[in-house]
């Protein structure tokens, strides 16, 4: 039997802070329990699903406890309010003793990744992947083209499955004959009972377009998760062992937003609704996992759409080289350190036409603490992006001011 979870009750007068953004070592987060909050942002990107108020039972802080990195986000009393406070040691057994609220959590992080992740696809790669399963013939003929055929073969039979009477089937049924000596497909038909997976180096394990009813849990091995835009292949994350992902379409059972595709060879663990809900109730510590995780996603989201309001090219990339030390906790000193992308990732990374990119990598390695060694970006000294970073920040909102006090005089 799960012992009693003792949960602190905090009170804010009206207008008082609550959290500020930027604040780092977040140890707890809030529930509503009477009052209303106002959410706000230094640099409101896009404005949040469902509006920045919130009343009783909504909740906030989550993201920076939960992840561990800064505040996103400042919370402001709008009236007198009464809070629940959850360290963040507590809520594993929140989930043990109070299971509705966080699966409320989840589904609500889940909502806000998909919402916060169209914007980002939108302001970066100009594009949206299409949420329908003909998607899947489209991505196919794109790893045909590149004689990818272990992809190619899965999303045409994903294809064929999934529309059968679309018009592009019997092109699929040819290609996926031509292809078929050289390809290696595994899991085309996955069964319910199939828990564990071993997915062979560049096979597929999903389309994007592709309906999707199953989480991932990844045992061994990594998986890389792209999407395919314009004709091209975007890197967005490399993931490794312990990591989780699939679970927006697991939890929203909406269309794959994205493709996963071994890395290298991997084992996963596959887990479907039903699982899921048993894993909730006995299992709180993959829970615990998958809410850190979907809040260091979110955090990284946001982080990635304020970099999209710095106009100078190079200032972004700067920026985005500093999300990434960031993301992955490297120490802000004088090391050096080699990220596990190269340019050509980095120019998708800040959404910039290919010609354009090329120029502003070319000014970046200019910079003699910054060189290019077997592909992958190399620092000598990793507060040298730091100062930059700073430099065009700042830049940033000096510009920003001055556009601000130029519109209301009228100029």
């Amino acid at each position: 039997m799960a012992n009693q979870l003792q949960l602190a009750f905090v009170n804010f007068k009206k207008d008082s802070y609550i959290i500020v953004e930027g604040k780092q070592n977040a140890d707890r987060f809030f529930i509503i329990r009477q009052g209303k909050v106002r959410i706000s942002k230094e640099v409101e990107v896009v404005e949040e699903e469902g509006g920045n108020i919130l009343g009783p039972g909504d909740f906030f802080g989550v993201v920076a406890t939960m992840s561990g990195h800064s505040h996103i986000e400042t919370a402001q009393a709008l009236t007198d309010v009464t809070l629940i406070s959850v360290q963040k040691e507590q809520y594993v057994q929140l989930i043990q003793n109070n299971t509705p609220v966080a699966m409320k959590i989840i589904l609500q992080f889940s909502k806000r990744m998909r919402f916060l992740d169209e914007a980002l696809t939108r302001l970066t790669l100009k594009n949206t992947a299409d949420n329908d399963p003909s998607h899947l013939f489209k991505v196919a003929e794109y790893y045909a083209k590149q004689s990818q055929f272990n992809q190619a073969y899965f999303a045409y039979h994903q294809y064929i499955k999934y529309c059968p009477t679309g018009q592009n089937v019997q092109v699929a049924r040819e290609r996926m004959v031509k292809i078929a000596p050289y390809a290696k497909a595994v899991y085309l038909d996955k069964k319910a009972d199939e828990f564990t997976r071993t997915y062979p180096k560049d096979t597929m394990i999903f389309s994007e377009g592709q309906p999707g009813d199953e989480l991932y849990i990844i045992q061994k091995g990594s998986v890389k998760i792209v999407k395919i835009v314009d004709n091209n292949e975007v890197l967005l994350a490399v993931l490794k062992q312990g990591d989780i992902f699939g679970e927006m379409a697991l939890l929203e059972s909406k269309p794959r937003s994205a493709n996963a595709i071994a890395y290298e060879d991997c084992t996963v663990l596959a887990v479907n609704k039903e699982n899921f809900e048993r894993m909730v109730g006995t299992q709180p510590q993959i829970i615990s996992r998958l809410t850190q995780l979907l809040a260091e996603r979110i955090w990284f989201i946001y982080k990635q759409l304020a970099n999209t309001l710095i106009t100078d090219p190079l200032g972004r990339m700067y920026d985005a080289l500093l999300i990434q030390l960031e993301k992955n906790r490297i120490p802000l000193g004088t090391s050096p350190h080699t990220f596990d992308f190269g340019p050509k990732e980095l120019i998708n990374m800040v959404g910039l036409p290919t010609a354009e990119g090329n120029m502003v990598i070319r000014k970046l390695l200019e910079n003699p603490k910054i060189r290019v060694v077997d592909n992958k970006i190399a620092l000598t000294d990793v507060s040298e992006v730091v100062k930059q970073t700073e430099y065009y920040r700042k830049m940033q909102k000096i510009e920003r001011a001055r556009r601000e006090a130029a519109s209301r005089i009228g100029l």
